[in-house]
């Protein structure tokens, strides 16, 4: 991912850590994971909320069927 190994994590923790607490690290972890989480929801709902390829092949066949009842 990126190029990154343990070295460079290891830095970018620490400097983490140094700009915002040992106090703060665990409510930012928190916060980002709950964002997150809402992010992987939302995107749940959405794919739920769009018809699939299934149900636009059946509507697609019964607005067939309709047309042939009319004519």
């Amino acid at each position: 991912m990126f190029g990154l190994g343990t070295p460079e994590l290891v830095v970018i923790l620490g400097i983490a850590f140094l700009v915002f607490g040992g106090k703060k690290l665990p409510e930012i972890g928190s916060g980002l994971g709950q964002a997150i989480s809402s992010f992987k929801k939302g995107l749940h709902e959405t794919k739920e909320a769009v018809p699939g390829v299934k149900e636009v092949a059946s509507l697609k066949e019964e607005v067939g069927k309709v047309k042939d009842l009319v004519k």
